[in-house]
């Protein structure tokens, strides 16, 4: 029985491992395929992992609940911040008024790893907002060097706070929607 649970953790550690892998070439595929204009491709195959990872999680309607919410939050976030002036991107499509879609799935992919790569940051609000400000901003400047954006008319830095604000709530809000659909499905099975 000791092997069996042994083998168990080596594959939860290993699907946590493959869920950070996977997520990294998801954004990087994302990013390059803005720069280059070529997002078509690089979305469609992000959004197949995304699908995979839905299908496999333990909570399967509650995970999908939480990649929808996290797009919709990060569209509305990047489409405010770059139509007041501090960040454009590349490939706007659908619309130039709003973020492009390869970022919707940019944002749903973080929300992946909430329940794998990222679960040692639950109960951890305090170091979520740290870590959300801090990578968050990182992340967008890192896609700016790549070509994939620019910061606007209005300018880096304030951009950058901007995002640090955003990303500091979201991840955190992340393992709240997270946890609270947790608790409704569990208020659904008493008796």
């Amino acid at each position: 029985m000791a092997f069996f649970l042994g083998n168990v953790a080596w594959v939860r550690s290993m699907a946590k491992f493959w869920n950070f892998v996977l997520f990294q070439a998801g954004w990087f595929a994302c990013v390059i395929g803005a720069a280059n204009q070529q997002v078509f491709w690089p979305v469609l195959a992000t959004l197949l992992y995304l699908a995979i990872h839905v299908w496999f999680a333990p909570r399967p309607i509650a995970e999908l609940k939480l990649l929808l919410k996290a797009a919709l939050f990060g569209a509305a976030v990047d489409t405010l911040i770059a139509n007041w002036g501090f960040l454009s991107f590349e490939n706007s499509w659908p619309s130039a008024h709003l973020s492009p879609v390869w970022m919707w799935t940019l944002w749903a992919l973080v929300a992946s790893t909430i329940n794998s790569s990222l679960a040692w940051l639950r109960g951890r609000s305090i170091l979520g907002v740290v870590l959300g400000a801090i990578a968050g901003p990182m992340s967008y400047e890192a896609g700016v060097r790549m070509g994939a954006g620019a910061w606007g008319a209005n300018g880096q830095i304030g951009g950058l706070i901007l995002l640090g604000l955003a990303w500091g709530v979201a991840i955190p809000l992340f393992f709240y929607w997270d946890r609270s659909a947790v608790g409704s499905s569990l208020l659904k099975n008493q008796p």
